[in-house]
This record gives structure tokens, sequence and C-alpha cells, in this order.
């Protein structure tokens, strides 16, 4: 999908598409859409596919959400809502869109609700209790996505779970690439990771299901290969498979260029325990996904492949097959396949478990 001529809501690119089978079985994408000076939307399109079953292009449909509530829109009349993932959480019975939205205090989490994917309720911002002194409410927070399941928290009270990485100050990739010039630098584990917080599912006092709320802490996941050293942070919702939840994320990495710092945006997998997400039964040490074709060395921002949608392809009899929708360089976007083995590789890369790890 790339953006399409003569259309101003498209001038900056289409990008980074949440991908969710709807209620009449087809697929469709929510891209975010972007205008001139970098103002997004969040689109729909419904993926087209040719008699072999395979993705072969999309129809656009419309707008999902444009930037409208004030945690949206910023003083100097720019905003957006971007960068979506979507999921069917069956406790609830709707979709759950987790979205960024850019507004007055940067990025935040916010989220929305839709019976049909055509017509959305929005939620409000994601709220977080403190963790061991950490605010998360405080700094930028992007790349969220909820499981279609209710999850055990660590105390295991079930509830929604909900995938995300706070941005803390100096924890950004160009931050962290000055760290790392200077001097071998020392990993934040609580700073630099992706967490799992947990939203209870029971009633409030007003009667109502409040699912923005998040009361309950883990920290999943911090960088440890080469290719991740920068940044980590969330890509796709996660999906069941046989080995446990398939989770896909982005890692970040300075790039071999002769201009000066390219950073390098690449997509690991890691599959979490089935009943306890937050032990990690396996992730890649490699990454699965890195910028090659030239769309995706080439773009608004270069060297950058970003999934942000998966399709399990039950329709073609084939549950072992992943499609995965992901953004090229901040442009376009493109679609991988993704075989889930038979038996898990023996080779995984295993996460720090002290407080602090060092990087040469």
């Amino acid at each position: 999908m790339e953006p399409e001529k003569g259309n101003p809501l498209e001038v900056e690119g289409v990008l980074n598409p949440a991908a969710v089978r709807g209620p009449d079985g087809n697929l469709y994408l929510f891209p975010r859409i972007v205008a001139k000076g970098n103002y997004s939307r969040i689109g729909i399109a419904k993926v087209t596919f040719d008699k072999n079953g395979e993705p072969v292009g999309v129809e656009r449909l419309g707008i999902a959400l444009e930037p409208t509530t004030d945690y949206e829109l910023r003083p100097n009349g720019g905003g957006g809502c971007e960068d979506p993932r979507i999921t069917f959480v069956e406790p609830l019975g709707y979709y759950v869109m987790t979205y960024t939205a850019y507004g007055p205090n940067g990025a935040r989490i916010a989220l929305a609700k839709s019976a049909d994917l055509f017509h959305w309720e929005r939620l409000g911002l994601a709220t977080f209790s403190p963790y061991k002194g950490i605010e998360f409410g405080s700094v930028y927070n992007k790349d969220a996505s909820v499981f279609p399941y209710a999850i055990p928290n660590p105390d295991k009270h079930k509830g929604l779970a909900l995938l995300h990485r706070p941005l803390f100050e100096g924890t950004r990739p160009e931050d962290t690439i000055k760290q790392s010039h200077a001097h071998s630098r020392h990993v934040d584990l609580h700073r630099e990771s992706i967490w799992i917080s947990y939203c209870p599912l029971d009633l409030e006092e007003d009667g109502h299901l409040h699912i923005c709320k998040f009361t309950s802490h883990h920290r999943l996941a911090s960088p440890v290969e080469p290719w991740e050293s920068l940044k980590i942070g969330g890509g796709p919702p996660p999906i069941l498979t046989k080995h446990g939840w398939l989770f896909i994320y982005h890692g970040v990495s300075e790039a071999n260029v002769h201009n000066g710092f390219q950073m390098c945006y690449s997509a690991g997998v890691m599959i979490l325990n089935e009943e306890y997400p937050q032990f990690i039964k396996y992730r890649s040490k490699k990454p699965i996904l890195t910028p090659k074709t030239a769309h995706e060395r080439k773009g608004v921002v270069d060297e950058v492949v970003f999934p942000t949608g998966l399709d399990r392809r039950d329709d073609l009899g084939e549950p072992n097959r992943i499609d995965v929708y992901y953004g090229m360089a901040d442009k376009v976007i493109g679609v991988a396949r993704l075989n889930v083995p038979e038996i898990l590789p023996s080779v995984s890369m295993k996460d720090a478990p002290q407080e602090e790890i060092t990087n040469a």
C-alpha cells in the first residue's frame, strides 16, 4: 500500500497498520495516514486477495479516527492518531484499539472500542498506577497492544493485559547512542524495557467497566543483543500459537552508514507462556525481519521495518502461516510471511535477571 496520488491526507505516507479480521471474515487494515505537517489519522482499508489467497492490494474505505480531542491535538495546530493495534477481546465482546495520541503532552497511549470495526468510541488515555517509584503516566508511551483473553496478573487475578514501552528521559535511541559512543553504557532495566500492565475486569462503583486504568505491572524484556541495543518496543498484538503467545517486537540499532548517525529498525520474535505470558519461553537471538528492499531502506525515515499487524491464515486452513503487515521506512506498507515451526529453536536469547546490565 502506497500513498494515493493526489490525496492530501496521505501526502507524507501510509504506514504502521493494525490488521484484523472483521465479523464478515474480511481482513481490514487500519493504516496511519499522514498529511502535511505530520498530521496523522487512522484510515480503514480492506485487503484484496488473488485466487490463491495471497494479499495483493487494498480498497480504501475511509477514516476510523482523526484528531478531535484535547489529548490528540497540539497547540500549534498539529496532532495525531497514530500507529494503531486492534484486538478482538473475548471477555469484553468487542474490538479494542490501542493507538498513540500525539497531543499537548506528546505521545500517550489511548484506547477506543468497536463492535463492527467501522464505528469507534473513544475510551480515553490509559492511566497507570506507580510501580516501585516509577511513574509510567508522566512520560511518552507508545506501541501498545492488548491480549485477546483475560490474563492473570502477578497476583493471579485475571484482567486485561497491555503490552507497552514507556519512553523515559534519556532512553530514546538518539540518547542511548550518545551514551554508547561515549563509553560502555548501563541499561536501566526498568526504564528501557517492554512492560505488561493489567487492568481489572471488574465493574467499578459507577457500574461501568473502565478498561483504561492499569494497576499492576510486570517488566517483560529489555535490550540484550546488538540489533536491539538502542531500544526495544512492541509490535502487533500477540496471537496464540501451539507454542504459546507469539509476540513480534522491534529493536533499534545503529546502521552502518558513512554520513553520520542512522538508526536501523528490525523485528524479532518472542514466545510467551500461554497461561502466564510474563514468562518468555523463546526469544530470537537474531532479527527475523531487517531492512533489505528499496522501500525499506529509503523513505521518510530510512532503514525501517516496523510490524504492527498479524493475520493467521486460518481462512486457508494454514494456522501455522502468519502474514505480517508492517511499515516500510515510514512511507509505505508491506507484508511478509512467517511460518510457525513444529519445534522451537533450541538457541534462545536470555534477558538479564539483574537490575543492570552492561553493553560494550
